[in-house]
């Protein structure tokens, strides 16, 4: 594991990484999830694609690379963007789950590998439609600690930058963003997946002409168990 430093809008960001097959002279990236880190990824999708130079990113703000200031979508793209010049990465393929496919989008690989990717807004149930509603409420009324107790458990532990940074990111709709995506796209997701549902994942395949889309058996993480398939996918559809 080692970590380097990127400057962006005069900020200092240090990301974590960890790089796998470093002699390798094609590159493929992998993002993680909201809530996640690099670990997760790294763990699943190490032992496979040995002919790929895999760079594994702790976003800011997760894993072991801190984030205090309040993000974009687009700010995080443009610091894995500096991130990955200062590694001389050629982008091959950028593989991004949930969240990190957003992200994965905006970089503009030349393959992109899309698993269970945030993006698509779908609707809010009547549980979180309340929280929202009273949270708002107080919000209003300056209760702004009583707040806290409804927040979403992906950010209860996390910074006030980086509980501003979720509310700027979580009901981002990404439909153009999609669309303008002009490269070849594998689309890996889980039949029942309730984070993203099964319907986004069809969507969005729907939205990049130069798509492929596989689904199956399990949820949210359904790559953990199907790595083998997938990553002979990735192998056959871009060797």
């Amino acid at each position: 594991m080692a970590s380097k430093s990127i400057i962006f809008d005069n900020k200092t960001f240090d990301i974590s990484y960890e790089i796998i097959n470093p002699t390798c002279k094609k590159d493929i990236i992998f993002l993680h999830g909201w809530g996640s880190n690099k670990d997760i990824m790294k763990n699943v999708f190490s032992p496979y694609l040995k002919d790929f130079r895999h760079i594994y990113i702790d976003l800011p703000g997760f894993g072991k690379s801190p984030n205090e200031y309040e993000l974009t979508t687009k700010e995080y793209a443009k610091i894995t963007e500096e991130f990955l010049k200062s590694l001389n990465s050629t982008k091959d393929i950028i593989a991004g789950h949930s969240y990190g496919g957003k992200v994965a989008t905006l970089l503009n690989p030349k393959n992109l590998v899309l698993l269970s990717s945030a993006g698509i807004l779908e609707e809010k149930s009547f549980e979180v439609k309340t929280k929202i509603a009273f949270a708002k409420f107080c919000n209003a009324l300056g209760l702004n600690k009583l707040t806290k107790m409804f927040r979403s458990s992906d950010v209860k532990s996390m910074n006030e930058g980086m509980y501003a940074t979720f509310k700027n990111v979580v009901n981002e709709d990404f439909t153009t963003s999609f669309s303008n995506y002009k490269n070849n796209a594998l689309i890996f997701w889980g039949n029942e997946d309730v984070a993203t549902s099964l319907k986004s994942g069809k969507k969005i395949a729907s939205l990049i002409n130069s798509s492929t889309f596989i689904s199956y058996d399990g949820d949210h993480y359904f790559f953990i168990k199907n790595v083998k398939d997938i990553t002979e996918r990735i192998e056959n559809g871009i060797l």
